[in-house]
């Protein structure tokens, strides 16, 4: 039994976006974050910037290329707010970079809840 045209299309065209997303070489993962713009020193400097962020330490979880980025922030503007209210107030901050990128993972602390938490040195 074939498949309906227009699956086939589907499939072919979510293969296509899929494919093009993700760089086969360090080249390519080059590329893909020049043409972003999005870099983890510009994620933490805009972070500092737009939340008084303490502590920001962002990390590329994309093998280099750009596109997918896990984050710790620790700003006084998370007190008394719920986990979504604080990925709210980043994600509002970091709106244009988010578009530009493909995952974003932030985990948001207050100055004394990353105190109890940190890894102690």
């Amino acid at each position: 039994m074939a498949l309906d045209p227009r699956i086939q299309l589907s499939k072919t065209l979510n293969k296509l976006a899929v494919d093009n997303m993700s760089a086969r070489t360090d080249s390519e993962a080059a590329q893909a974050q020049a043409s972003s713009g999005v870099t983890p020193e510009s994620l933490k400097k805009k972070l500092k910037e737009q939340l008084g962020a303490t502590y920001v330490e962002v990390e590329d979880m994309s093998g280099g290329c750009g596109q997918m980025f896990e984050a710790v922030i620790v700003s006084p503007q998370f007190a008394k707010k719920t986990s979504l209210a604080r990925h709210r107030l980043v994600n509002t901050a970091l709106k244009e970079e988010i578009a530009a990128i493909h995952a974003w993972t932030p985990k948001c602390h207050t100055p004394e809840e990353w105190e109890k938490k940190r890894p102690q040195t």
